[in-house]
């Protein structure tokens, strides 16, 4: 009779585009509530040791932390906040929470614990929510939780980490979505917070918009306003966080903006292919023009930021707004007159730097040297002036109220860098898990496409495509894409549930044996 009960309970609750949900709770309530034991999750377990185990590694050998070059920008919005012409503010905000503990070594240790139970709430929504089998849900946590340089991307105070959990956050609530408004609004106001630490999160939420048309079959006119409110609800609660950047950065700069180099780095993009000797510029973008002809020159981030550059860079002084606006003018021309120069360079980051077996130096052999742990100590933090006041050095030293320079102990530093030698996840294994992915969204199955899947499959393919459009290639760009591709491989491979994919519970206590 009470399971009867429970199974009235759940099927007037309404719940919308669930997949795999009602199966595995009906499941779980017929086993009478008794969750799985120890052992049935024991290849998870045995997973998230080794990544606890890598992180503890990483956390006793380079003491406080690694630092990127992009990190002191944070730091310096972490002191005091302020508008930074360069940076979104939102990573920059969550140093500046931290501030009064003075503890790099705390920003870290939260940064892996942060992806330690991302891997956790992946393989219990895998496994309750869509019922996918236990060992599938552990493989599908493995790059996340063992993969070195996702350790050692966790290991910097960049913005990264924190951007991936805060997507991931809102594409759970999505696809466990049912018919209250509260989980929508909630993923819109993840999905802002990410927008407001990384700007590649703004095109994420016309997936949501999309993924929520889906869900109440809204594609049909006549119903579609059934998904007005969950819309609705998820751009009101993006536009907060998003909307009071905009707001800040006017109240600073003169214009609504997250930052004030959007058009400087889409400038950096063209700069790999534009060619004012063959397409002559309107003149009063000449001046932009890159230095060299297309063979000589430089990866397109990197001449943004070398000497004689048309930017102007100089450490400590922001674009300015002229400035941006013209690199914003030249690159839409470029784009416009070159189109098959613009989609071939697009092309071959996304298709062959993406996922080629080996990693190379790029977008420069000094850049991609960051993401691998280092066998020498650090040179001191350079006295390098930083936008806001201060130097590297001395924005760092304020915030630790001590010295940041990174400390390294061999004793626990040498078997982190073997492992790092020896094991990692190639881009080809990459882009077999995209296959495979895409490959389960197509298959002849009942009900048809799962959305949940390819909401997760879109999410993965536009972080690793949208800095290739937008910016240039770089490694360090592919990590967040990771756990979310390899979500939607093996959800969507999973035993279709009873019924459509767009699956309403409405059950009738009577009828249950």
């Amino acid at each position: 009779m009470i399971m009867k009960a429970d199974l009235l309970l759940y099927g007037l609750s309404g719940v919308k585009c669930t997949g795999g949900v009602g199966r595995a709770r009906l499941r779980h309530v017929r086993r009478g509530g008794v969750s799985a034991s120890l052992r049935h999750d024991a290849l998870f377990v045995l997973l998230l040791a080794g990544g606890t185990a890598l992180r503890s590694l990483a956390m006793a050998g380079y003491r406080p932390a690694l630092w990127f070059n992009d990190a002191f920008d944070y730091v310096r919005i972490g002191l005091s906040p302020f508008s930074h012409p360069l940076r979104p503010q939102g990573y920059g905000l969550f140093l500046w929470i931290l501030k009064p503990m003075h503890s790099f070594a705390l920003v870290i240790a939260l940064q892996h614990l942060m992806v330690l139970c991302l891997a956790i709430a992946a393989y219990r929504i895998m496994v309750h929510s869509f019922d996918v089998g236990r060992s599938w849900a552990a493989v599908a946590t493995a790059p996340v939780l063992l993969d070195p340089f996702q350790v050692q991307l966790e290991h910097m105070p960049l913005s990264d980490t924190l951007f991936t959990v805060l997507v991931f956050s809102a594409m759970m609530l999505l696809v466990r979505a049912d018919s209250s408004l509260w989980r929508p609004a909630a993923a819109g106001a993840f999905l802002g917070m990410a927008t407001v630490t990384r700007t590649v999160g703004l095109p994420l939420v016309i997936l949501a918009v999309l993924y929520l048309l889906v869900c109440d079959r809204a594609w049909r006119p006549r119903r579609a306003l059934a998904a007005a409110p969950a819309v609705l609800a998820t751009l009101a609660a993006f536009a907060l966080p998003v909307g009071a950047c905009m707001v800040w950065f006017h109240s600073s700069h003169g214009r609504f903006a997250l930052a004030g180099s959007d058009g400087v780095f889409l400038w950096g993009r063209t700069a790999a292919f534009a060619d004012c000797a063959d397409h002559a510029p309107p003149r009063n973008l000449a001046s932009m023009c890159p230095r060299k002809p297309p063979g000589q020159r430089k990866a397109s981030s990197t001449q943004i930021w070398e000497a004689g550059s048309p930017t102007g860079w100089r450490h400590g002084h922001a674009f300015s707004a002229e400035t941006n606006d013209r690199a914003m003018e030249f690159a839409l021309w470029a784009m416009v007159t070159q189109p098959g120069d613009y989609a071939k360079t697009v092309s071959y980051d996304f298709f062959v730097r993406t996922f080629s077996w080996k990693r190379e130096g790029y977008p420069h052999p000094w850049t991609e040297s960051f993401y691998h742990f280092p066998s020498e100590l650090q040179q001191p933090i350079s006295d390098v002036p930083v936008i806001g006041g201060g130097t590297a050095a001395s924005v760092t030293r304020e915030y630790e109220e001590g010295p940041a320079e990174t400390q390294i102990d061999e004793t626990y530093a040498a078997p982190l860098r073997w492992y790092q030698r020896h094991v990692r996840l190639p881009g080809t294994v990459l882009g077999l898990v995209v296959v495979a992915g895409a490959a389960g969204l197509l298959r002849r199955r009942p009900g048809g496409l799962s959305p949940q899947a390819a909401l997760l499959w879109g999410t993965g393919v536009a972080l690793l495509l949208i800095p290739p459009l937008t910016t240039d290639f770089d490694y360090r760009y592919l990590l967040p894409a990771t756990p979310f591709l390899a979500m939607a491989a093996v959800m969507a491979w999973r035993p279709p549930a009873e019924g459509s994919s767009f699956l309403v519970l409405t059950l009738d206590p009577r009828r249950v044996p």
